[in-house]
């Protein structure tokens, strides 16, 4: 369960690199309108608040990653229900996807760590 937990974590943090990058880098390009379903006005109006809320990802990515590299267990809890609780809320409030893009990854590594 170990190794799964580990694997887990570190997809989770590639994933959210990658949101980083959609959000901070390629918001208003095409990729980021067809993935965030948007025009290019509203892209391009919501800009700054992508960007920081791409800011953020980068910041849970960083988390798992220095959670996996120093294997601290309560870091790599602390990290994966900031995750859980992120992917609950968007899915919540914002757009249902986010509940099994971000939150059952989470889900899944949280329940690895505690099998482990």
């Amino acid at each position: 369960m170990h190794t799964l937990a580990t694997a887990l974590l570190l997809l989770i943090a590639v994933e959210h690199v990658w949101i980083l990058v959609l959000e901070m880098f390629l918001w208003t390009h095409p990729i980021g309108l067809k993935t965030f379903r948007q025009s290019r006005e509203a892209a391009e109006a919501s800009r700054v608040l992508a960007a920081n809320q791409g800011l953020y990802n980068g910041f849970l990515a960083a988390g798992l990653f220095w959670s996996v590299a120093t294997g601290e267990r309560p870091v790599q809890f602390f990290f994966v229900i900031c995750v859980l609780i992120a992917g609950l809320y968007g899915g919540l409030t914002a757009k249902r996807s986010i509940l099994y893009i971000q939150g059952l990854p989470a889900l899944l590594a949280l329940l690895a760590l505690l099998a482990s």
